[in-house]
């Protein structure tokens, strides 16, 4: 008789990228050349500075040892140094800034310290399927609030009022969103601590995509007396193109920090210090650093966007960071879209269904591949006829 796993499994599903890349690496392996237009996984190089900072600490003492829990103090200096100059937020970098091995963990820390059995967390969708996932393990009850283009990919204030809000205590958001581009702003993050405040909520902000094709970076924080009811994370993968290293953040409160330190201290023993100086350098490089960047991902952008048009799906030019969310025509099957694509013509991408029922119906492109790819996946497909009971390819 086996061990039985625990029940918290029965309520979640592997990671949708975790088993579809599988098949996908399976694919390429069987010589198939795969065009990957799904993945956020930046495919450029992270600044010369950031390597160079890393090569440099493994020459100092006690580099190899365990680390504290908080980060080097020079880190989380150079994050409270980074907020001030990009956000205008003051931070406190003693007791309001946690680093962390990439954001995606600080999900788990921060639901660990603050969730109860039986709680319920406010999950936007269509949204990052984590959020869900994470609540579940922990036995706690996800409520899907819907978004919409039609509101712009914000949350509908009249209808969360009209929601039984008692069991509540999470509520997380995502500006710049992630899958659409929603850009959010100012007037939003006021109404989103308006409703924390009234409803005792803590908000997250989960903000790795502020300076990816977006030009005016905004903060929850930049909202007065947001850190007594909101939390907000940052990640380095995305700005920097330092994925692999695990670099994020968590900030809020010291209260709240405090709390998310109580439950990572118990999980890990403290970041290597050769990535924390290669974070350090990345934090204090110029503004030219996101120009450059910015000019590579739009010339990318342009042609995925292109590439929509060409498959029929139509695009908000307003939205901002790493993605292209693309709507489908009505009568087309969103997963029988991606298959089609992958298996016929060898281009991968997501099908929006995965980030909630508010997905269905679009499809997600990644700026993360090289013009010449993006050129590439233009020149299989030539024509494009959509049915309803069949999609319809015809290749060059």
């Amino acid at each position: 008789m086996k061990v039985q796993t625990a029940k918290r499994l029965d309520n979640v599903e592997e990671y949708y990228f975790s088993s579809k890349l599988r098949e996908v690496r399976a694919l390429a392996s069987a010589g198939k050349p795969i065009l990957n237009l799904a993945i956020g996984s930046p495919d450029l190089e992270p600044p010369v500075e950031v390597v160079q900072a890393m090569q440099s600490a493994m020459r100092e003492k006690g580099v190899h040892q365990y680390q504290s829990y908080q980060g080097v103090p020079q880190l989380r200096t150079a994050i409270a140094e980074f907020y001030q100059n990009k956000f205008g937020v003051d931070l406190d970098s003693e007791s309001e800034i946690l680093p962390l091995m990439g954001s995606k963990e600080g999900i788990m820390h921060v639901s660990m310290a603050y969730l109860n059995a039986g709680d319920q967390v406010l999950i936007p969708n269509p949204g990052y399927p984590t959020y869900a996932s994470v609540t579940k393990l922990l036995d706690a009850e996800p409520i899907a609030y819907e978004l919409t283009e039609q509101n712009n990919w914000e949350p509908d204030f009249q209808t969360l009022e009209q929601l039984d809000l008692r069991k509540v205590k999470l509520m997380w958001v995502n500006y710049p969103h992630m899958p659409t581009g929603a850009s959010g702003n100012l007037a939003l993050f006021e109404r989103l601590i308006h409703f924390a405040k009234k409803h005792n909520i803590l908000v997250i902000n989960d903000n790795p995509y502020s300076f990816v094709l977006n030009p005016e970076p905004i903060s929850i924080f930049n909202v007065a007396g947001a850190k007594d009811h909101a939390l907000e994370l940052n990640s380095l993968s995305k700005s920097f193109n330092m994925a692999g290293w695990r670099v994020g953040m968590v900030m809020g409160s010291a209260e709240k920090i405090q709390a998310i330190l109580q439950v990572k201290s118990n999980m890990d023993s403290g970041m290597f210090l050769g990535i924390q100086h290669g974070a350090l350098a990345a934090l204090q490089i110029s503004d030219q650093w996101y120009e450059n960047l910015n000019i590579t991902y739009a010339k990318r952008r342009k042609l995925i966007w292109k590439l929509a048009e060409k498959l029929n799906c139509m695009v908000d030019h307003k939205a901002v960071g790493l993605f292209v969310w693309a709507k489908l025509p009505a009568y087309v099957n969103g997963y029988d879209f991606i298959e089609k694509l992958l298996h016929e013509y060898n281009i991968f991408v997501t099908p929006g269904a995965i980030f909630g029922t508010q997905g269905a119906g679009y499809v997600r492109f990644s700026l993360c591949a090289s013009t010449d790819q993006i050129k590439e996946a233009l020149h299989r497909i030539a024509e494009v006829d959509f049915s309803i009971e069949t999609l319809k390819f015809k290749a060059i």
